[in-house]
């Protein structure tokens, strides 16, 4: 039966009805449509499809959109579509006269979202690894000014103070520092009280306790991998004997938990917040600015900060004075 089957096969090659066989199964416009996905593949592979984004700001209002990069975190993003930045975006991408997109991201891959480039620290410098899609136009999270994040982008003018506080939970035996009017002392006598205990922060953020030296006098350092709203919940779960916390953060929390946790003292100089643009948008960082200086003439900003953080004024008011 082999032999018979393979004298068929012969045969319809033989008098071409083989060869119409393969014409038949792989006719000329499949081929064309396989090697043009095949070609597409290939462009894919070696080139990757970026999202649509805009540079300058003439572009963004051509394409009538502003893409905000957040991330859920304290009430700058609540993550039920409200929160400061998200407001300040709102209304950033009304004067702009564009439609307001909100982009969720997260810590590890914001700056990537912005700038279309991957990267690692060593050493305490930034070292670009690759390229990624850009997924938005500027990020605003109650994200930190810090050097290294400089390199990468572009900050606005402050829009927020902040400071790195070391927390506890209320029955912790360790004491808070008494403030002496001199910072930089009660920064070192802060640190001081976490020798032989454990602390958590998270790594690539300004909770990072490798930013202030804290990982060599610490018992143990608990990188948490979670989101920072959950941070203050894991500490009342003890997971660590400290932690740190923002100023934003620190408050939301105390005013969400009242008597479950304490603040022991600064670990940080006193920091800023701003908004994060490309190195390659100015014009709209510029426009941001003078955006935000106008929020403040006419009361706008003050409004938004006393929505989401009534008591900030009262901890910084030296901040909120400026104009």
């Amino acid at each position: 039966m082999l032999k018979d089957g393979l004298r068929q096969r012969h045969s319809d090659f033989s008098t071409g009805q083989g060869h119409r066989m393969i014409r038949s199964r792989f006719s000329l416009p499949r081929i064309h449509l396989f090697l043009c996905v095949a070609f597409l593949l290939l462009l894919v592979s070696v080139f990757p499809i970026a999202d649509s984004f805009a540079v300058t700001l003439e572009e963004i209002r051509k394409n009538g959109v502003l893409r905000h990069l957040g991330i859920p975190y304290a009430n700058f993003v609540t993550g039920s579509g409200d929160g400061m930045d998200v407001e300040l975006m709102s209304l950033f991408a009304e004067r702009l006269g564009v439609r307001y997109e909100f982009v969720r991201t997260d810590w590890d891959r914001v700056f990537a979202d912005i700038t279309g480039k991957t990267f690692t620290r060593r050493d305490g410098n930034v070292i670009i690894t690759g390229d990624v899609p850009v997924r938005g136009d500027v990020a605003a999270s109650g994200i930190t000014v810090l050097p290294w994040r400089e390199e990468l982008v572009d900050f606005s003018l402050p829009v927020f103070p902040t400071q790195v506080w070391l927390m506890a939970r209320a029955d912790s035996p360790v004491k808070p520092v008494r403030p002496t009017g001199d910072l930089d002392r009660d920064v070192v006598r802060t640190k001081e009280l976490v020798r032989g205990r454990s602390i958590m922060g998270k790594t690539g953020t300004c909770l990072d306790p490798s930013l202030y030296g804290l990982e060599k006098t610490a018992d143990r350092v608990r990188p948490y991998g979670g989101s920072l709203n959950e941070i203050a919940p894991a500490l009342m779960e003890g997971v660590a004997d400290l932690v740190l916390l923002d100023v934003s953060d620190a408050l939301v929390a105390l005013q969400k938990w009242p008597g479950r946790i304490k603040v022991i003292g600064p670990v940080s100089e006193m920091q800023e917040m701003a908004v994060a643009f490309r190195k390659d948008s100015p014009e709209l960082k510029d426009e941001f600015n003078r955006f935000l200086a106008d929020c403040k003439r006419n009361g706008t900003y003050t409004r938004i900060v006393k929505k989401y953080y009534p008591f900030v004024l009262e901890y910084h008011p030296a901040f909120f004075r400026r104009k």
